[in-house]
């Protein structure tokens, strides 16, 4: 386990970040960052390296579009190193606008979206240095209408839902 006090210096360096992030605040979400950031979401490769190129990333596919208002943030874990914290997370939230770094080129569904994120965050000089994000795109796309899951090992919004509760049944597997 992390020493407390390097929990709270992280906590407080991704916080920033994510208050910069969520407010749309160009400037204030660079400044959080190391000079030679880099950020990839990984289902989409959208992302940049370099400071050029996260903030041409930040400006035409993030800020005013990085989550509809009523999105929800839900950690199920966070885990944390001297030079990086790793989130576990669930976000909820109705696709009811452009996503362009989640679901680029894909026009608003008005569906609701449950979905298992993991965010790897490094740390250099109390800043961002980098963000490796995933998440489970074809669960996405079954929840926005996008991907027939039938046949496929697939489920939704159920993959949220077993992360909240491990207890649920296993949907490709009945034990005899």
């Amino acid at each position: 386990m992390a020493h407390p006090n390097l929990q709270a210096k992280l906590d407080a360096i991704f916080q920033a970040h994510m208050s910069a992030e969520l407010a749309g605040d160009l400037d204030q979400t660079l400044a959080t960052m190391a000079p030679n950031p880099h950020l990839v979401n990984v289902p989409t490769m959208v992302g940049g390296q370099g400071a050029a190129g996260v903030r041409a990333f930040y400006a035409n596919r993030l800020i005013g579009q990085f989550f509809p208002p009523d999105v929800r943030f839900e950690t199920v874990s966070r885990t944390y190193s001297e030079e990086r914290l790793v989130d576990e997370l669930i976000i909820s939230f109705t696709h009811n606008q452009k996503i362009d770094w989640m679901l680029p080129g894909v026009e608003p569904t008005g569906r609701f979206v449950d979905v298992v994120f993991v965010v790897i965050v490094g740390i250099e000089n109390d800043k961002v240095a980098y963000e490796h994000i995933l998440w489970d795109q074809a669960n996405v796309l079954v929840q926005i209408g996008l991907l027939d899951p039938t046949g496929l090992p697939v489920t939704g919004a159920g993959a949220a839902a077993k992360l909240r509760d491990a207890r649920l049944p296993d949907p490709f597997f009945q034990e005899s």
